[in-house]
């Protein structure tokens, strides 16, 4: 994985501390410890609009509260996108947030022929999303649907390659041991820098 490691802590709710902002704080500390470059994202601390219009996100600009978002997508290697999952996907906040980066002219451009062209390669990610129901429901019953909406349908097409899922499930009945295996989780995928 690459040396330079963007951590996007996604839960929307900025005014109390959740396990999504514990992950990334670990994650983050691993990587640090290891020697990586990792610069830090909260969305909820972001203040941008949401698209209302094909026209705006085709042809638009991103606002300029997401111009240094765009710089440190462009600027790593590896990106962490940590996010709890709401109605089977990721809250609005996240999506907005990719709707508004990853446009057009800055992440995918269109040819004249064939499949766009992918202009994020050379980047790999994970998502890791926290859950209340169990993980393995999520994955085999539910087909992980919202989850690869993100995965394939935006950072795939855009040509982050590979992109990984770390899903933690049943968060509220999770014991305070098993949030600790779970924040040494992070810390050792941050270590390893994927």
């Amino acid at each position: 994985m690459g040396a330079r490691i963007l951590v996007i802590q996604g839960h929307p709710d900025a005014t109390h501390h959740h396990l999504c902002h514990a992950l990334a704080d670990s994650y983050a500390q691993g990587a640090l410890d290891a020697g990586y470059e990792v610069r830090r994202l909260d969305i909820a601390s972001l203040d941008f609009p949401l698209l209302r219009s094909q026209t705006d996100f085709m042809e638009g600009a991103p606002p300029e509260s997401l111009r240094q978002a765009q710089d440190s997508i462009v600027w790593c290697e590896h990106m962490l996108l940590v996010f709890p999952l709401w109605l089977g996907g990721a809250p609005a906040l996240v999506q907005a947030f990719l709707e508004q980066t990853m446009r057009p002219g800055f992440a995918y451009r269109y040819r004249e022929k064939g499949l766009p062209e992918k202009l994020m390669k050379g980047r790999s990610a994970r998502l890791v999303v926290t859950m209340g129901m169990p993980a393995l429901a999520y994955r085999f019953w539910f087909m992980e649907h919202g989850v690869k909406r993100i995965t394939q349908g935006v950072l795939g097409f855009v040509g982050f390659s590979p992109v990984r899922v770390t899903y933690f499930g049943m968060i509220e009945q999770a014991s305070d041991a098993k949030r600790e295996d779970w924040l040494q989780r992070m810390r050792e995928l941050g270590r390893a820098g994927g």
